[in-house]
């Protein structure tokens, strides 16, 4: 197995991976709010993190993956106040949508999945160590966490105070002593939820959760802390602040943040409405297209979001499981050694796998990952034509070839893995009834048109392929008889 090597934020650098306690991995990364439906940028965390997940499991690590769920914040509250209902109500549906969205992409779950109201007595613990030591105040009911009390304060972010004061969304308070000053425990405003705590009625601040929870499930260090770019301040720095002086320790070995889904540049955001939910791409998408999508590009660059960009990913991937398809229709029809085409496909076979282990290996390089995926792809499409008359060696190679896109891309990117007859089969149904189309009014003018064919009549064959063409539906002749998908 080659170096992993992961690129820390706190360091700037990327670095050769070497978690505190081997085999053992403890990962967090921050999950969602629950107030509202996940959107794109939401599930490139999930599926970046995913990838990473896999990845660590397949180099012998015994990883506790811990995502975490906000379910009481001020978001929750007021769209509960908004509605007219509960804001257990409110964050358990879009918890479960969620889950079901994610589930639907392929995310595989985590280790633990823990909720912040589940652990409200482990929120007051942490604030009273913070107390003891002497970095947190308490003000009228309210706790905060004295910034001026931990020197490294800054040190993820690379700012100094006075951008951190220009670029925080620093809660306006009286309270404070430091406009930085963060809450870790909250006063009950009325009609709010509440709970009991050493300094009155109130709730956790947002920050104070994920130390709580990490603390809980992954021990004093975590060896990774994930999160989009956008988490870096103030939520993780302030996660930094709170769990080091709590604890001496340091809080993370390797801080891991992924790029932001952009539109037209611009950071994709439920605040400016310019988001495109998941709901709503599960339901014009195959869920792997959406994958590949994300994989696209390496995982700390922006992505891009236009309507072009998911459609060539659903191009890509209809390549792909088409490739497929027709390597699991080789049959061996006479003993033999491999031919030209084989021998060619059986060493970018085994080029392939060094290649694709070694992107991931180099900052879980995804895009790049991809690219040798498409290089094979390349390889077996030279391949095929050939096929039909395959000798024993290259019948064997066909299978290897469809196990080694199984066991790489379809277990570790979580594209390629399925039956290919089953993709296809399923995205002919898919999109067949999107346009209104049965099966059978496709397959009837697909058989005329073969029968044409013996028939010589080129004129009508072509009549009827420029028809189905209208109908949105593409026919590809090949070895194995007439190929046909509806258009993406």
């Amino acid at each position: 197995m080659p170096e992993f090597r992961l690129y820390n934020t706190l360091t700037r650098s990327k670095e050769v991976f070497e978690p505190l306690s081997p085999p053992r991995v403890n990962m967090y990364v921050c999950g969602i709010t629950a107030y509202d439906e996940a959107h794109l940028g939401h599930a490139r965390a999930a599926v970046v993190f995913d990838v990473l997940y896999r990845f660590l499991r397949y180099l012998g690590y015994r990883v506790v993956y811990v995502r975490n769920y906000t379910d009481i914040d001020d978001k929750i509250i007021n769209r509960a106040l908004r509605e007219g209902r509960s804001w257990q109500e409110i964050a358990e549906q879009y918890i479960r949508e969620y889950q079901e969205e994610m589930a639907a992409l392929g995310v595989l779950k985590p280790t633990h999945e823990p909720r912040a109201t589940e652990h409200i007595p482990e929120m007051i613990a942490l604030v009273e160590r913070l107390l003891a030591r002497g970095v947190a105040y308490v003000v009228d009911g309210e706790v905060y966490f004295a910034v001026e009390k931990f020197p490294g304060y800054g040190k993820l972010s690379g700012r100094r105070p006075e951008d951190m004061l220009a670029g925080a969304r620093v809660e306006v308070s009286e309270k404070k002593r430091n406009p930085l000053d963060f809450a870790l425990w909250k006063a009950a405003k009325p009609g709010e939820p509440f709970w009991d705590s050493p300094w009155g009625p109130g709730r956790p601040g947002w920050h104070l959760e994920c130390s709580a929870m990490s603390l809980k499930y992954c021990g004093e260090t975590l060896d990774i802390h994930g999160g989009g770019l956008d988490l870096i301040f103030p939520h993780h720095e302030n996660e930094i602040a709170q769990s080091e002086a709590a604890t001496g320790k340091p809080f993370v070995r390797y801080f891991v943040h992924n790029g932001l889904i952009t539109v037209n540049g611009e950071k994709m955001a439920k605040s400016l409405g310019n988001y495109v939910s998941v709901k709503e791409l599960l339901s014009r998408y195959h869920p792997e297209t959406i994958r590949l999508f994300l994989l696209t590009k390496h995982y700390r660059s922006p992505l891009d979001y236009t309507e072009q960009a998911i459609k060539e990913a659903e191009k890509a991937l209809y390549g792909l499981y088409g490739s497929l398809y027709f390597l699991q229709r080789i049959k061996s029809v006479r003993e033999g050694e491999l031919r030209k085409g084989g021998r060619r496909l059986a060493q970018a076979l085994e080029t392939f796998q060094e290649r694709f282990v070694a992107a991931l290996a180099d900052d879980l390089n995804t895009a790049v990952a991809l690219g040798e995926v498409f290089n094979l792809l390349s390889e077996v499409n030279r391949f095929l034509p050939a096929a039909r008359e395959a000798t024993s060696a290259e019948a064997q190679l066909a299978t290897e070839v469809l196990r080694v896109i199984k066991d790489l891309p379809g277990a570790l990117l979580g594209v390629g893995g399925a039956d290919p007859e089953s993709f296809i089969q399923g995205e002919r149904e898919r999109k067949l009834a999107r346009r209104g189309l049965s099966r059978r009014e496709v397959e009837e003018r697909l058989q005329a048109r073969e029968e044409a064919r013996k028939a010589r009549d080129f004129a009508r064959a072509d009549a009827l392929r420029e028809e189905l063409l209208r109908l949105g539906v593409e026919v590809r002749d090949t070895p194995w008889g007439p190929f046909w998908m509806v258009e993406a």
